[in-house]
C-alpha cells in the first residue's frame, strides 16, 4: 500500500489542527471521479510497497511481526534524485538531494566524440597529462565518419593516439554512433549516472540510466577531476496508458508528444515515464531507447524509464551474449566486465525505483491506444502531424534516410524490410525498386547492429531495392558527408532533428517519421505509410492531458489520496505558523529593501547596449552556428564571427555590431550542445544575450565560455508589440537600449530615443558565476583552481 508515513502520522495525531485551519468541507477525502481507467487491478509492485504504511500497522502485533524489518522511508525522491544521490559528492551529511539543487557530480562515465580532440586540448590547456580516471572515460568517433580529408584523418590520429596514450576504450569510426556504443556495451547502465558531450545522451534514459548531456569544458573538467557541476532540474512525470496500435511505434509515441505537447511543457525537465506493468511491457527496449533520445528534441534534459520485467529480460540476454561471445578482445572483455549475471543479480536486489509521495514539477498522460502513426515537420518537431492527413496531400519526397542513434538498430532495419519484402510478394517475389527521383541512404546504429540485420537478411533487402549504404555514424542527420537536401527538395527521416538547415540546404523541408514509414515514402516517392494501421473503431482522437492520470493500479489512487491529505497537512502548518510569528521577528521587516549583489573586483557593474532583435521562439544552435563548421576546429574567430546566426538569417552578421545586446524568444538555444553557439556570438562581439527563456544547454554553455545571459520575458512581448509580425524582419536594429544593473539584479529599457523606460528586477548573477565569466570561462577558472591547489 503506498501511501505517505508523514501525512498518515500527521493525520492520525493532529485532527484538531486540520479541523481549525481548514473548512469542514475540505476535510472530506474523496477519490478522484476522472479515473480515465475505471479498472482498477493490484499490480506486482505491490508487496514491494509494503515499507510505506500506517502508523498503527507498524503498533499492531500481527503487522508488525511482517513489517519488523524494513526501514522508515526517508525524505521521497523522485528515481532521478535517487540517482544523483548516488553520484552526487560532498554532500553535507543526511542531506538528500532534491530538484533545484546545485551538486557536484562524479558521472560513472563520460564520453566524447569526435569533439574529443577539441576536449584534449582544453584538458591540457588547463594543464591536464593525464586523465584522473581513464576507466571512467569512453571516446568514439561517429559524426564526420565519411570525410577523408588530411585534416579529419589528422584530428582522428590524434584523438586515437590520446586515448592509447591515457588507456581509455576508444571506438574507432566505423565501429558505431557514441550513445549506441554506450548502450550496447554496457557503459550506461541502468540505475547509474552516465554522461555525454553531445545532446543526445538523453538516449540512455531507455535503459534506465540517468543520462544528460554535458558540453565540451564539463568533459575537460571531468578528465582532470572526475567531477563537474549539475544543477538538478525540476522533474516531469509522464504516464503512459494502454497498448499501442498495430502500426504504431515508439518513434510515433515521441513525435506525438513534441508535437501535442509543444509549449515548452517540459523545458528543461528531466523526465520520468511511466505506466502500468501491461503498458511498459508492450514497449520494447528499442522503442524507448527512440523515446528517450527525442526528449532531447522536446526540450527535456533526460528522459527516464523505470526497471521493469522487458528491461530485465534485455539485460539478462546482454550479460549472456557477453559470455558466450567473448573473443578475448580487451573491450569485449571489458564488455563482460559490465554485463555480467552477478552485476545484474545486485542491481535487481536494489533497483532504485521512485519513491510514493515524490514531488514532480509537472505531470503529463498520453494513452498510447489513442494514438495514429505521426510525422514531424516539415522543419520542426513542434509540428506533428497524423500520418492520414500527410498522405492526403500527396508530398513528393526526394531522399529517404533511416540513419542516426534514434532509429537505425536492427528492429528498425527489420522494420523497413518488412516494408519491401511485403511489397515483393505482390511482385512475383521481387524485391522492388524505389523510383528514380528517390536517394534511399541507411547505416546502422553500429557494427553490431548491421551484422544482425545482415544475418536476418534485411540488409540485403534494403540493398536489392536501391537503399544507397553509409558507414555506421551520424552523416546526414548532423548534416555532413553523402545525401544532404539540397535547395527545393523534400526528405524524410527516421533521425531525430529536422531543423531548418540541419540536413542540407536552409531552401530544403525535412520531416521526420518511424523506419516503416520512411522506408514506405521511399518505395512510393511520397510520404505514406505501410498501410498496417488501422484506426480503432470509434476514434475520435488521440487521450492526453495535463495532471495526473489516476487508475491504473490500486496503490497509485491510494497515493493520490495521501498526497492530498499530505498538501492539507502543510498548508494548515503553514497557515498557522503565518499566524504565529516567533517572538525573536521583528515588527518592522527589511525584506522590502534593496538588495544588493557583491560584484567582484574587475566585472562590471553595469552592461548596457543598442538591442538587435531577432523575433523567433526556438532559434536553435544550428541556427545559431551551422552544424558544417561545427567540427571544423580551424574555424577563426572571423569566421565565427560572418557566419554567427547564418542558418538564421543570412544577413545577421552584417546587421547586428559589436557591443550590441541580442534579444530573442523563448527557449533561444535549443538543439545539440556545441559550445560555439556562444563562442560565435562572443566572436561577433556581443556580450550579452537577452531572452524570454533560454535552453538549459545554451545557459551552460554561456556561463562556461563567459557569454552573460538574462532572462525578460516582458521586453520579448514588448518588442513584439512595437514591431509586429506582418512587418518582421529576421534580425531588426530597433533603436532601443537595454542596461542591466547586476549589482542591483535590475534591468532598465529605453524603447528608442525619447520613449517609455521602465525597470525590473531579474535574477542574480551571483558572485561564483561572475568569477568564471570575469576569468574567461570555465577553462579558465579550472586553470587557476589548479594552479592554487598547486601552490
Amino acid at each position: 500500500m503506498a501511501v505517505s508515513l508523514r501525512a498518515a502520522g500527521l493525520l492520525a495525531r493532529r485532527p484538531a489542527l486540520l479541523r481549525s485551519a481548514l473548512p469542514a468541507s475540505r476535510l472530506v477525502l474523496r477519490t478522484p471521479q476522472s479515473f480515465h481507467r475505471p479498472r482498477l487491478y493490484t499490480s506486482p509492485t505491490a508487496s514491494k510497497k509494503q515499507d510505506h504504511v500506517f502508523h498503527s500497522q507498524l503498533e499492531n502485533p500481527g503487522a508488525s511481526s511482517l513489517l519488523s524489518t524494513i526501514h522508515k522511508p526517508t525524505t521521497p525522491q523522485t528515481l532521478t534524485e535517487k540517482i544523483v544521490q548516488k553520484y552526487a559528492v560532498g554532500l553535507p551529511d543526511g542531506k538528500f538531494v532534491k530538484s533545484g539543487d546545485y551538486v557536484t557530480i562524479r558521472p560513472a562515465h563520460c564520453m566524447t566524440h569526435d569533439n574529443s580532440w577539441p576536449v584534449a586540448l582544453k584538458f591540457m590547456g588547463i594543464g591536464g597529462t593525464k586523465i584522473a580516471n581513464n576507466r571512467q572515460t569512453v571516446m568514439t568517433l561517429d559524426h564526420d565518419v565519411q570525410n577523408k580529408s588530411e585534416s579529419n584523418l589528422k584530428k582522428y590520429r590524434q584523438i586515437e593516439e590520446f586515448a592509447k596514450k591515457q588507456g581509455v576504450d576508444f571506438y574507432p569510426a566505423g565501429r558505431g554512433i557514441g550513445h549506441q556504443i554506450m548502450v550496447e556495451e554496457g557503459y550506461a547502465f541502468p540505475g547509474t549516472l552516465a554522461v555525454a558531450s553531445d545532446s543526445h545522451t538523453n538516449m540512455y534514459g531507455g535503459i534506465g540510466c540517468l543520462g544528460t548531456p554535458v558540453v565540451r569544458t564539463d568533459a575537460a573538467s571531468i578528465w582532470a577531476t572526475t567531477k563537474t557541476w549539475w544543477q538538478i532540474p525540476p522533474i516531469a512525470k509522464v504516464t503512459f496508458t494502454g497498448v499501442l496500435p498495430r502500426g504504431v511505434t515508439g518513434k510515433d509515441i515521441i513525435v506525438a508528444l513534441c508535437g501535442l505537447f509543444n509549449s515548452d511543457d517540459v523545458l528543461n525537465h528531466a523526465i520520468e515515464f511511466t505506466g502500468s506493468p501491461e503498458t511498459l511491457t508492450s514497449l520494447g527496449i528499442d522503442d524507448r531507447l527512440a523515446i528517450a533520445n527525442m526528449t532531447t528534441e522536446w526540450g527535456a534534459l533526460s528522459g527516464l524509464f523505470p526497471m521493469d520485467s522487458s528491461l530485465k529480460g534485455w539485460l539478462r540476454f546482454k550479460a549472456t551474449e557477453a559470455t558466450m561471445y567473448n573473443d578475448g578482445n580487451i573491450l569485449e572483455s571489458n564488455r563482460l566486465s559490465r554485463f555480467n549475471h552477478e552485476r545484474l543479480d545486485e542491481l535487481f536486489e536494489n533497483a532504485p525505483v521512485a519513491d510514493p509521495g515524490a514531488t514532480y514539477a509537472k505531470k503529463l498522460y498520453l494513452d498510447l491506444s489513442t494514438l495514429t502513426p505521426y510525422v514531424s515537420g516539415p522543419n520542426s518537431v513542434k509540428v506533428a502531424t497524423p500520418l492520414p492527413d500527410l498522405e492526403a496531400q500527396d508530398i513528393t519526397v526526394n531522399k529517404a534516410y533511416l540513419v542516426s542513434c534514434t532509429n537505425s538498430r536492427s528492429s528498425d532495419i527489420s522494420a523497413a524490410a518488412r516494408v519491401f519484402k511485403e511489397a515483393a510478394e505482390k511482385n512475383n517475389g521481387q524485391v522492388p525498386k524505389i523510383p528514380e527521383h528517390v536517394k534511399f541512404y541507411i547505416a546502422a546504429a553500429s557494427t553490431l547492429e548491421e551484422a544482425a540485420a545482415r544475418e536476418a537478411g534485411d540488409w540485403d533487402t534494403l540493398l536489392q531495392a536501391g537503399a544507397t549504404p553509409l558507414p555506421s555514424g551520424c552523416g546526414p542527420c548532423i548534416g555532413l558527408g553523402t545525401g544532404l537536401l539540397e535547395p527545393g527538395e523534400v526528405g524524410v527521416s527516421a533521425s531525430n532533428r529536422n531543423f531548418k538547415g540541419r540536413m542540407g540546404s536552409t531552401d530544403a523541408k525535412a520531416y521526420l517519421a518511424s523506419p516503416e514509414v520512411v522506408a514506405a515514402s521511399a518505395l512510393t516517392g511520397k510520404i505514406a505509410g505501410p498501410g498496417w494501421f488501422q484506426a480503432p473503431e470509434g476514434w475520435t482522437g488521440v487521450v492526453r492531458g495535463e495532471g495526473d492520470l489516476i487508475g491504473n493500479t490500486i496503490e497509485d489512487a491510494l497515493e493520490q489520496i495521501i498526497a492530498q491529505a499530505d498538501a492539507m497537512v502543510s498548508s494548515a502548518e503553514q497557515t498557522i505558523g503565518a499566524a504565529e510569528p516567533s517572538a525573536s521577528t521583528p515588527a518592522d521587516s527589511s525584506s522590502s529593501s534593496e538588495s544588493l549583489t557583491e560584484i567582484l573586483p574587475g566585472f562590471p557593474e553595469v552592461v548596457r547596449g543598442e538591442i538587435v532583435f531577432c523575433d523567433a521562439d526556438n532559434i536553435n544552435t544550428d541556427g545559431i552556428y551551422p552544424g558544417k563548421y561545427t567540427y571544423q576546429d580551424d574555424v577563426t574567430r572571423e569566421k565565427m564571427a560572418e557566419v554567427v546566426m547564418e542558418n538564421y538569417d543570412k544577413t545577421f552578421a552584417s546587421t547586428a555590431k559589436a557591443g550590441d545586446v541580442l534579444v530573442s524568444g523563448f527557449n533561444f538555444g535549443c538543439g545539440s550542445s556545441r559550445e560555439q553557439a556562444a563562442t560565435a556570438i562572443l566572436a561577433k562581439g556581443i556580450p550579452l544575450v537577452v531572452a524570454g527563456s533560454f535552453a538549459n544547454i545554451f545557459g551552460r554553455n554561456s556561463i562556461n565560455n563567459a557569454l552573460m545571459g538574462v532572462e525578460v520575458p516582458k521586453l520579448v512581448e514588448r518588442l513584439r508589440t512595437a514591431f509586429p509580425a506582418d512587418t518582421k524582419e529576421p534580425t531588426r536594429r530597433t533603436g532601443w537600449t537595454f542596461e542591466w544593473d547586476v549589482r542591483r539584479s535590475k534591468v532598465t529599457v529605453t524603447e528608442g530615443p525619447g520613449g517609455d523606460s521602465w525597470s525590473q528586477r531579474v535574477g542574480e548573477l551571483p558572485p561564483n558565476v561572475q568569477e568564471i565569466i570575469a576569468l574567461g570561462g570555465l577553462e579558465k577558472w579550472v586553470m587557476k583552481s589548479i594552479a592554487e591547489q598547486a601552490q
